[in-house]
């Protein structure tokens, strides 16, 4: 009888151990199946990410495509877009973004990585911010001490450049945004009402921008300004300015250039020039000691677009003439 109730109690503890882990078995395979799940949503979640030129353009991106976006900028703050080398790190990461956001214009190294995603088949969305937009010609210097045979031979080129700085004015920036929204939209087509309520918003404050602008240059309309560096033809347009620039092409001003300049600033009573920490100001601080001026430094390429040109157009407002 002993015998007989021992076993009994063998097999109950037999299968209520079968139980126990077979209950035990299914829940570690729903476990396992719910952390799949959660890496795959994980990976989906991820924020696009997005290439852009220069730093203006990374804050139009972000201010669109909010969390679901991550900008990586080619050209740093405080570099020269016309000679920075990328790092090779720097290379890796633009190389894996999904949308490269660009100028359009009058940026050569645009070029190279628009041809570099295309070698690559990558399929990135190539976004160019100046469609739609009506884009101005920089100016040209007459450097009178070059040889006559080369003037010859160069006037026969077309020599047109376009001015690059489109994000300069607050109108062209509110084309570059909507050509933004549109390029993300065509990547993430699910998240459109999100994106369109961001891009919305935001160009309420570059609207609030441009006001706030006019009304700091109200009555300065035909004033003249100097710049070393002729970023802000666009932003001049804009508000009825005439820029005059040191520096035309990316090339230094020869001995008659600045002699021509120094007696249009002295006509024009103009007592500073503008320029940029991307560029030597050496011609800039001669020709404010020419005519008794001073340099005062203005970054189209800073951080946080609508501050810096609150704070530029503050500047332009104390020293035009």
């Amino acid at each position: 009888m002993k015998l007989k109730i021992i076993t009994i109690l063998v097999l109950l503890i037999v299968g209520l151990s079968i139980f126990v882990s077979g209950c035990t078995d299914s829940g570690d395979s729903r476990d396992n199946e719910n952390t799949g799940q959660e890496a795959e949503m994980s990976e989906t979640d991820e924020p696009i990410l997005v290439a852009v030129s220069v730093v203006p353009q990374a804050e139009f991106v972000e201010k669109v495509g909010g969390d679901k976006v991550k900008t990586v900028v080619i050209i740093p703050p405080g570099a020269d877009p016309h000679t920075y080398e990328l790092s090779p790190k720097e290379v890796q990461e633009i190389s894996k973004a999904s949308m490269l956001v660009t100028v359009g214009v009058g940026m050569p190294f645009e070029e190279v990585w628009i041809n570099k995603f295309e070698t690559m088949n990558s399929g990135t969305l190539i976004v160019n911010c100046s469609k739609g937009l009506e884009l101005r010609e920089l100016e040209e210097h007459d450097h009178e001490e070059e040889e006559e045979g080369e003037r010859d031979e160069e006037s026969d080129e077309d020599h047109e450049e376009l001015d690059p700085h489109i994000w300069t004015s607050p109108a062209n920036a509110k084309i570059m945004v909507e050509d933004i929204y549109e390029g993300l939209v065509k990547l993430d087509p699910e998240n459109e009402a999100y994106y369109a309520q961001n891009k919305d918003a935001y160009l309420e404050e570059l609207d609030a921008l441009d006001e706030r602008i006019r009304e700091k240059l109200e009555g300065s309309e035909g004033s003249n300004f100097l710049v070393y560096h002729p970023s802000w033809g666009y932003f001049a347009e804009d508000y009825g300015l005439n820029m005059i620039s040191v520096e035309i092409e990316g090339k230094e001003p020869s001995a008659q250039d600045l002699a021509k300049l120094v007696d249009l600033a002295k006509e024009k009573n103009v007592k500073v020039i503008f320029v940029q920490s991307q560029f030597s100001t050496r011609s800039a601080e001669v020709l404010a000691q020419e005519i008794g001026g001073e340099v005062v430094a203005v970054d189209p390429i800073a951080k946080d677009y609508i501050t810096n040109m609150d704070n530029v157009s503050d500047i332009f407002a104390r020293n035009l003439v």
